[in-house]
């Protein structure tokens, strides 16, 4: 029972460090950042199995963190109040050409890589988007201008 109740635990700090560190795309990390999400695996294993090198805790910590996981993803679905909590809420970083610069200093995301980000959808300047939405998922949207 002490496996259950750690990886609860666990799971809970690892959902709220994810929300504070913010919405970032894997394939943008760098290098240093993958490797310290491997590090962090590693200690949260420790931490959640301390000494307990069985088949019967691995079961117990996995079966929690994916029972949680799938409670955390039903309760998103069907209460509606817990989306912004449990899914976070798109954020607008460019309105009709502009650039937000509060919100992209809130999403630690620089000028520089969000024009990266446009490049890569096709767009060569911000004048031409109606709005960019840093969405949930950590990827960036962009809404061209009509005309």
């Amino acid at each position: 029972m002490d496996i259950v109740v750690r990886s609860a635990i666990t799971f809970l700090i690892m959902f709220f460090l994810t929300r504070v560190v913010g919405k970032r795309e894997l394939s943008t990390f760098e290098p240093f950042d993958v490797i310290l999400l491997v590090v962090m695996g590693d200690l949260v294993a420790q931490g959640v199995m301390q000494s307990d090198y069985s088949m019967t805790g691995l079961v117990l910590a996995t079966s929690t963190m994916a029972l949680m996981t799938v409670a955390a993803s039903y309760l998103s679905y069907r209460v509606r109040a817990l989306r912004p909590l449990l899914d976070g809420e798109p954020v607008i970083l460019v309105q009709a050409g502009g650039a937000i610069d509060g919100n992209l200093r809130r999403e630690r995301i620089t000028y520089e890589e969000l024009l990266a980000s446009a490049r890569l959808q096709g767009i060569e300047s911000l004048d031409g988007v109606k709005w960019a939405v840093l969405e949930t998922s950590g990827q960036i949207s962009f809404v061209k201008t009509d005309g």
